[in-house]
């Protein structure tokens, strides 16, 4: 079995971000896995193996199993609770194509995340599972993991190292994140953090 993952960027998974009770609850909602196409990964994924994969990770979240998610990929198949930003709340096909939706969580993982969408940054996301793999690219036995959020690539293979890191690390960073969580109700301070953390993330690129 291989690890495989998937990257898709903000427009190929046609996020939507919404939220609920009135306002507390942020979610993702996209496009998680595609199905019958070849992938930038020289990737073909039959839409009965997304089918049946979508299936087997909906049964368990309704089974009561939680399904987290991480900010970018880590090396395996492991969840890393000290960088969950997230849970799957409901996974489904149209079409071809596998969905997913994505409660964002109140951890600090998941506020950084929370911040950038409510500021305008364009998040992607990004299948983890496993699965074989033959000579011409045809996935079989193929199984999802997670699904992460990741940073749309400025250009092909330039996937960027933890986002929280480097904000993080970055001149200003800090004080973002902490403004982040004081300044939720008041307008005329989310617009100057808005201003502040375009600075920031342009430095990342």
């Amino acid at each position: 079995m291989r690890n495989l993952r998937e990257n898709l960027t903000f427009d190929q998974a046609k996020i939507v971000v919404e939220s609920a009770n009135e306002g507390k609850d942020l979610y993702m909602k996209g496009i998680i896995i595609q199905g019958g196409i070849r992938n930038a990964n020289q990737r073909v994924y039959p839409v009965d193996e997304i089918g049946r994969a979508v299936k087997t990770l909906n049964d368990q979240i309704q089974g009561g199993y939680s399904v987290l998610g991480e900010v970018d990929h880590p090396e395996g198949l492991n969840i890393n609770l000290d960088r969950v930003s997230h849970m799957i709340s409901e996974t489904w096909m149209d079409d071809a194509n596998g969905y997913g939706k994505l409660k964002i969580l109140p951890t600090p993982m998941g506020q950084l995340v929370e911040t950038m969408l409510q500021s305008g940054v364009k998040l992607g996301v990004s299948s983890r599972g496993s699965g074989e793999v033959d000579g011409s690219g045809n996935v079989a036995d193929f199984e999802i993991i997670t699904v992460d959020v990741v940073a749309q690539p400025s250009a092909p293979g330039a996937y960027p190292t933890p986002i929280y890191e480097h904000l993080m690390n970055a001149r200003g960073g800090m004080k973002a994140y902490q403004m982040a969580q004081a300044t939720k109700e008041d307008p005329k301070a989310q617009k100057y953090l808005k201003e502040s953390l375009i600075n920031i993330i342009s430095r990342l690129q």
